[in-house]
């Protein structure tokens, strides 16, 4: 599989390019959008994080931050070079992290007050965005995880709490227990739900609702949503972590080793439902695109 020609999708770049100049027509009526200069899969990303933080300040009433917002159409936050281009790596004060009707987990917008991460954690994003980008996802993550979020600090072996919401595209919320190489497919994993989310809208899918599969990793009936996004996610992080793998060494080798395992058995239970499930996907690239990855990692 060639993953550039995976990840890249003409409509996902139309549809950033489009959004993000609807967000500065509503935030900066009668300007001309400028683009940042960080690109436009950066662009797109801090367009969403100053709509919601400036709607977000006109409920509360908060005029100042709502000026802010209206001022810095592109966040004007603090970012860090890494090898898929300029990042922002924040950690906030997770008592901070508020929980709305726009997301049933924690989230964080991006605002006057945000500062970068302590060098030590953007080194160690840094590490992961270059040891994906090795094993061929860095259009993925160039695209689609410009905002890293790095929540608690673990111990390799605890559960690893990561997710992403569609109102922040381009954003990821991560745990991480301070090895790059597993970092690396913890930003895989969420990168690829931005990626579906967005091709999904890009190309005008709409899946059922109503048709449910048995998710292996929700041990559970799940929407067709749900199962598709598993179906893709997944496989992906499996893909990476049978590269890295080759170059992995003590705990962090039989920690992949065992995720490998565990993958490989929960994804030979889909293959029937997914390919009902690809059905459901009505744009024919999109729907090889997702057909393919889950072969490849069928066959690992």
């Amino acid at each position: 599989m060639d993953n550039t020609g995976v990840f890249d999708f003409p409509p996902i770049t139309r549809l950033h390019q489009d959004r993000t100049r609807k967000i500065h027509t509503i935030l900066r009526p009668g300007t001309e959008p400028t683009p940042s200069g960080l690109g436009q899969a950066a662009d797109y990303c801090l367009a969403h994080h100053v709509l919601e933080g400036a709607e977000r300040a006109a409920r509360s009433g908060e005029r100042a931050t709502f000026d802010w917002y209206t001022a810095n159409p592109f966040a004007d936050a603090p970012f860090s070079s890494t090898s898929v281009g300029p990042r922002i790596v924040i950690a906030p004060d997770l008592t901070d992290l508020p929980h709305s009707p726009i997301s049933e987990t924690p989230y964080y917008v991006i605002g006057p007050d945000t500062e970068q991460a302590p060098i030590s954690l953007r080194t160690l994003v840094a590490g992961g965005f270059a040891t994906a980008e090795l094993t061929g996802f860095g259009t993925l993550l160039a695209a689609h995880a410009v905002v890293v979020i790095l929540l608690r600090a673990k111990r390799l072996g605890q559960t690893l709490d990561s997710w992403t919401i569609t109102r922040l595209p381009g954003t990821v919320f991560l745990d991480h227990v301070g090895e790059p190489v597993v970092l690396a497919r913890d930003l895989i994993h969420e990168a690829g739900h931005n990626w579906l989310n967005d091709a999904l809208t890009a190309t005008g899918c709409k899946i059922d609702d109503q048709a449910e599969f048995r998710s292996p990793w929700k041990q559970s009936m799940r929407p067709a949503f749900g199962f598709l996004h598993a179906c893709w996610a997944f496989p992906l992080t499996m893909l990476y972590t049978a590269k890295v793998l080759e170059h992995a060494d003590g705990e962090v080798r039989s920690f992949l080793a065992a995720y490998l395992d565990q993958q490989r058995d929960h994804l030979a239970t889909t293959v029937a439902d997914h390919s009902r499930a690809l059905e459901l996907i009505g744009d024919d690239s999109l729907r090889e695109r997702l057909g393919a990855v889950h072969r490849e990692a069928l066959a690992l």
